[in-house]
């Protein structure tokens, strides 16, 4: 039986590193989004001999163990069925082990729209990751189409980038970074009225961190407005993902760093936990206030004014809420703002 010519079907739309923290990884990434038009309903197992011929090119994919959890998982995934994109992830993989880049993570998922898929892996050279995305798409063309015969000279040609230098990014810490779908611009705006100087704070919108991960080593305060998303695709947007997409902030302030959240968001609260992150929770709502057991400082609105507490001290009001600037703002800047002054007349 004829199959569509693969390289016609499974085409690339988009490539590029993930430099720094990112959706998918607390590591730098490589981004692959596919469309793969027939070969949507095309999978190794209608091929045959597929699997034989990859493991032929690539005898170390035996040591992938996949979903399976054990040596040899994804060769019994190609055996039972698995398609273009996944297995593109995993060549991408063993190519650049082949020249002794150790890496495992990857993970492939649907794409942004139907017959589209998106693709990440890690890598220990940028160029290195890119180039083995590219060769494990022709790869694995030619295993649909019945062609492959070995790799060629493409482990030669991957040794040769890996010696070349790598272009490091500059490391730049900000004092406080800010992102969420809403009042970014005027959270910055309200942490300038009280003294943290724009050139320390960092908008950083939720479409930046999707696509090319956090653009900074560190900083001291990480503030998430809100996590409803309007600036990335929309299964981006559904509330998984973007909780996830957002709490990508707290990687960027780390093992004792702070992330200023809204009180009722427990999936933020906690990947901010798990980065070693301490929460500083605000509420528009006095009776939805943060608990002072859930976090070290917090923040919330009762008859119209601002009230915050940091560590075991007395709460303190910050003055009223003004009408020309979202109160999600002014709130989650007064507080950032204390714990600042807070940490620097400790």
């Amino acid at each position: 039986m004829s199959r569509p010519d693969p390289k016609s079907e499974i085409r690339t739309i988009l490539l590029r590193n993930v430099m720094g923290a990112n959706f998918w990884s607390r590591r730098p990434v490589v981004r692959m989004d596919l469309a793969v038009g027939a070969y949507d309903e095309i999978s190794s197992a209608d091929v045959p001999g597929f699997r034989a011929t990859l493991e032929r090119a690539l005898p170390g994919l035996i040591e992938h163990r996949c979903s399976i959890g054990e040596r040899g998982g994804f060769l019994t995934r190609l055996d039972r069925g698995t398609y273009a994109p996944h297995i593109i992830e995993h060549v991408a993989l063993e190519l650049q082990n082949t020249i002794g880049h150790d890496v495992g993570y990857g993970k492939t998922r649907g794409g942004n729209a139907p017959g589209e898929y998106t693709l990440v892996f890690e890598y220990r050279h940028p160029a290195v990751g890119l180039r083995a995305a590219t060769l494990a798409h022709d790869i694995v063309c030619s295993a649909f189409a019945g062609t492959l015969d070995g790799l060629g000279d493409a482990a030669d040609e991957l040794r040769a980038i890996a010696s070349s230098p790598v272009l490091e990014v500059g490391e730049r810490r900000v004092s406080v970074a800010i992102t969420g779908g809403s009042a970014r611009e005027e959270t910055r705006a309200e942490l300038d009225r009280r003294g943290v100087p724009p050139a320390k704070v960092m908008d950083v919108a939720p479409s930046l961190i999707l696509e090319k991960g956090l653009p900074f080593s560190r900083c001291d305060v990480a503030i998430i407005t809100d996590a409803s998303l309007t600036d990335v695709p929309e299964r981006y947007g559904e509330a998984e993902n973007a909780r996830t997409l957002v709490g990508v902030l707290a990687d960027g302030a780390g093992a004792g760093g702070i992330v200023v959240a809204p009180a009722g968001e427990r999936d933020i609260h906690a990947y901010a936990r798990r980065a070693g992150c301490r929460l500083a929770l605000f509420s528009l709502d006095a009776h939805y206030a943060p608990r002072q057991a859930d976090a070290f400082a917090r923040a919330w609105i009762a008859g119209g004014r601002i009230r915050i507490q940091l560590a075991n001290a007395p709460p303190i009001e910050e003055g009223a809420v003004r009408d020309d600037t979202p109160p999600v703002a002014q709130v989650a800047a007064a507080l950032a703002a204390a714990i600042l002054e807070g940490s620097r007349s400790a």
